[in-house]
């Protein structure tokens, strides 16, 4: 089989800036009842182009979910301070100087708002998008389920130095028993797991049919739950100093949450949302047991995932009232070790300078920025000095795409500049 010619970042703009010049009617999807087959959004194509673009925004109508309430309060008020931020350059990977729009749009940018303080800078919706949708995070996710643990580690719930297997007794002998809360909180895990999205025997694949993100071929019928699923993977090498990205351990940082608290992390998160002034429930997709996907399963308003991100720049308080502790948010923006992170290039090429904690992405060269980052284009991005909040929704084609490193430089940019 011939290797894979993949264009160059910079004719990838050239691409993006050609199909605007010369714009194609987008296909309608959902419409008429039913819809014609071939404008069909379902369970089995939801993740796919150009049905993805769809499907990101209204997955609780094809998978059972579990809500997060905003509570009966009304949204809080957000100021609006109109920026001209989409005519902002910044330095791309490939040498040339990008405007933020030309990003935004050859990265398919769903939604995207840029927050200081209590000032909406910049709010844009794309390819149908409305303010009041909730759109999927996917691996934003994991950070919202780190920050409720170390809330947990703070209220001397959750004891990180304890192996997994205390917790959750069914995790002895695989993969996460013996390892620590600590090393599930920083992706740390020795583990015998590939995180490879297009191989349908990949163990992330396996992931996806386990808590329902896609219909199981025939052949990988094997788990009905995650709590069947988890237990399965197997351990690989000793755990600790090192990074690796594995999602099935978020969903085991999870299970020992919800032992250690007595309470689904959607509920932990329900107690933050609905005093948060969100516009709108948020919801974890549901897998086939009834357990929300903590991994990435986790969908809500732009406005709303900014009012998370706000609650972390302000050190967890919300109107002068501490909803996370500071001990809590201060535990995330010192990350760790960036020399452990940068061991693993596929992510220090796109994160360069960053380290992991409890599943945040942590700047630590100059300033303390916080970035949480999902397939197909999701990010929230805090940057506590300025105050600065960025929220990215997108239904970008591939779940790993070449502008993902841009993506990253832009946020980064726009922080720097808001800064000055």
């Amino acid at each position: 089989m011939g290797q894979k010619i993949t264009p160059s970042l910079a004719s990838l703009y050239a691409q993006a800036a050609q199909s605007l010049a010369e714009p194609r009617l987008a296909p309608l999807l959902m419409q008429g009842f039913p819809a014609e087959p071939n404008q069909r959004v379902t369970w089995g194509n939801w993740m796919r182009s150009p049905y993805s673009q769809w499907g990101f925004r209204n997955l609780a109508r094809l998978r059972p979910t579990i809500d997060v309430q905003a509570g009966a309060a009304p949204a809080g008020p957000l100021k609006d301070a109109p920026t001209a931020l989409d005519a902002l350059y910044f330095d791309s990977e490939c040498g040339l100087s990008i405007r933020v729009i030309d990003h935004l749009l050859a990265s398919q940018t769903d939604a995207f708002l840029v927050m200081q303080g209590d000032t909406v800078l910049f709010e844009r919706y794309f390819n149908g998008q409305r303010a009041g949708d909730r759109h999927i995070m996917f691996s934003v996710t994991k950070s919202l389920i780190g920050t409720l643990g170390e809330q947990l580690v703070t209220q001397g719930a959750l004891k990180p130095h304890l192996p997994a297997a205390y917790y959750v007794p069914e995790l002895a002998g695989s993969a996460f028993g013996d390892a620590t809360v600590r090393q599930l909180f920083d992706m740390a895990v020795g583990i015998d797991y590939s995180e490879v999205y297009d191989d349908p025997a990949s163990e992330s694949s396996q992931y996806g049919y386990a808590c329902g993100f896609q219909p199981a071929p025939a052949q990988y019928t094997r788990y009905e739950s995650l709590y069947q699923y988890l237990p399965s993977l197997q351990k690989r090498g000793a755990h600790g100093g090192f990074f690796h990205y594995v999602t099935a351990t978020t969903e085991a940082l999870a299970w020992v949450m919800e032992r250690a608290s007595g309470q689904a992390c959607s509920q932990m998160l329900e107690q933050i949302w609905e005093r948060l002034g969100c516009e709108r429930d948020g919801y974890f997709m549901a897998d086939p047991w009834g357990r929300n996907v903590a991994g990435a399963g986790f969908s809500a308003t732009l406005r709303d995932m900014a009012r998370f991100g706000r609650l972390l720049a302000n050190d967890g308080r919300h109107e002068g009232v501490e909803l996370l502790s500071p001990h809590t948010v201060a535990r995330i923006a010192a990350g760790a070790d960036p020399a452990i992170y940068a061991q693993n290039t596929e992510f220090s090429r796109w994160t360069p300078g960053a380290s992991y904690r409890s599943q945040w992405y942590v700047f630590n060269d100059h300033s303390q920025a916080l970035m949480a980052g999902g397939i197909h284009g999701q990010y929230l991005f805090i940057d506590k000095p300025s105050g600065v909040v960025i929220v990215k929704q997108s239904s970008l084609t591939e779940a790993v795409s070449p502008f993902d490193g841009d993506s990253v430089r832009m946020l980064r940019s726009i922080a720097a500049h808001l800064s000055h």
